[in-house]
């Protein structure tokens, strides 16, 4: 009974108006990638204090090593997400997050140090699941605003997540071992509806293809020449991305050490501070959907990453001077990363695509930057504490953000002016017409 009931309601969504099928797939990709986030991030609601291995800190190693399976994970992704098939994506995306909690049961049951490796388990499954959740949603005339609600899963979706793993700990006294597990728990049911509701998406319309081109799978021959066709610019898209990468990483997995050495320890503060950013995030990113030509809404893009940069820069200067306090900072500095980070994640590969007419599709080339953006991650942390273990984390936040203000703003302006050059050389091609696939190469 169950697959003819979903085919009736799949058959039933796709007479749905284009605007209401839009809102259902935002939310259930919004909640699909938040119950992801409570499998991989609510260890980092632990402190594990007094712990050392090495002369690292036992967190630092949890750290480590889920980010360790997460980046090779993105290497793996790079192949998987650009040839894989929508027909058993909802199922995949399931037994992918299985993997990953029963990873955290093995955490909780096996002694430390030993469950570090458990974290490595947890982190690989997971990192496939952007690029499964957003190709339900991209070469649509919404994917805009769809993605932009998925992409506030990645700020309001962490910290939540460690709301409630603070929550469990000092409430209700569940131990930090096994915490994340019983976090998972709490949203196994909410992922299986939400995946159930991404599998009522209907396939893109004659339209959303003629507007942002066809989204198919790409073999290794035209992954080879997509990457040649843009290398420059995806050479400063990813010395961007891998700095952004690296800070907000920093931020999300030690954002209660960090907030603990500015002397602010209320455990409400991680989704307070959070909510504000996403909403402001969420309301930029979806006014592009107002942006009919895709080579205006990809410079919009651009000056949004830039002024992240910015704005970034600007807060963590003032900060310095005492001109504005720590809540401000934090939420200044942690808008101006979001405001560079999101669009990676959401649109800025769709609207180039788009721009193009590359017949191709997202998960590919975000996979690659991803690949890069958490192979800079792990490479930090480690140098971190192997190099400068004695600097808190939130000085070494306060750097680091200061050199994505200045190496990231000034990458932003080389890659609009790159892409500008290069779409102005492009054959014209009337945009909702054919795809030039590799003619350009």
């Amino acid at each position: 009974m169950a697959m003819p009931l979903a085919s009736k309601l799949k058959t039933a969504v796709a007479n749905w108006p284009y605007w209401l099928v839009s809102v259902m797939a935002a939310v259930s990709a919004f909640g699909a990638y938040t119950s992801m986030y409570a499998f991989r991030k609510a260890f980092a609601a632990g402190t594990y204090p007094g712990q050392q291995y090495f002369h690292v800190d036992y967190k630092v190693w949890l750290v480590i090593a889920q980010i360790i399976g997460y980046t090779l994970s993105k290497f793996y992704g790079i192949r998987f997400i650009a040839e894989v098939k929508g027909a058993k994506r909802g199922l995949i995306i399931l037994m992918l997050v299985g993997i990953a909690w029963l990873a955290l049961l093995g955490f909780a049951l096996v002694p430390a140090p030993y469950n570090i490796i458990f974290l490595f388990i947890n982190g690989f499954p997971l990192g496939l699941i952007w690029g499964l959740v957003f190709g339900y949603l991209e070469g649509r005339r919404s994917t805009e605003f769809m993605a932009a609600v998925l992409s506030i899963s990645l700020i309001f979706g962490s910290g939540f997540v460690k709301t409630i793993g603070q929550t469990l700990i000092h409430v209700y006294h569940i131990s930090e071992y096994n915490m994340p597990f019983f976090t998972g728990a709490l949203f196994a049911l909410p992922l299986v509806l939400f995946v159930f509701m991404l599998e009522l998406m209907p396939p893109q319309t004659p339209q959303d293809k003629l507007l942002r081109a066809e989204r198919a799978p790409m073999n290794a021959q035209e992954r080879k020449y997509f990457i040649i066709r843009f290398l420059p610019g995806i050479i400063l898209t990813l010395i961007i991305y891998v700095l952004l990468t690296i800070m907000r990483d920093v931020r999300d997995n030690f954002e209660v050490e960090i907030w603990n050495s500015l002397g602010i320890k209320d455990r409400g503060i991680y989704t307070k501070i959070d909510t504000q950013i996403s909403i402001i995030v969420l309301v930029a990113m979806s006014l592009l959907i107002l942006v009919r030509k895709n080579l205006r809404a990809f410079s919009i893009i651009h000056l949004f990453i830039i002024g992240g940069c910015v704005l970034v820069g600007a807060s963590t200067l003032l900060f310095s001077l005492k001109m504005i306090g720590p809540v401000t900072w934090m939420t200044c500095a942690g808008l101006g990363l979001y405001l560079g980070y999101v669009p990676y994640n959401a649109i800025f590969f769709e609207r180039m695509i788009a721009t193009f007419h590359y017949k191709s599709n997202v998960g590919f080339v975000m996979y690659v930057a991803d690949s890069m953006g958490y192979l800079g991650s792990v490479s930090v942390l480690l140098v971190k504490e192997f190099a400068r273990p004695n600097i808190s984390w939130g000085e070494f936040f306060k750097e680091g953000v200061l050199i994505v203000a200045v190496v990231g703003g000034l990458c932003g302006i080389l890659s609009l002016i790159y892409f500008l050059q290069s779409a102005r050389r492009q054959p014209t091609v009337p945009e909702g017409s054919v795809d030039l696939k590799f003619s350009t190469v």
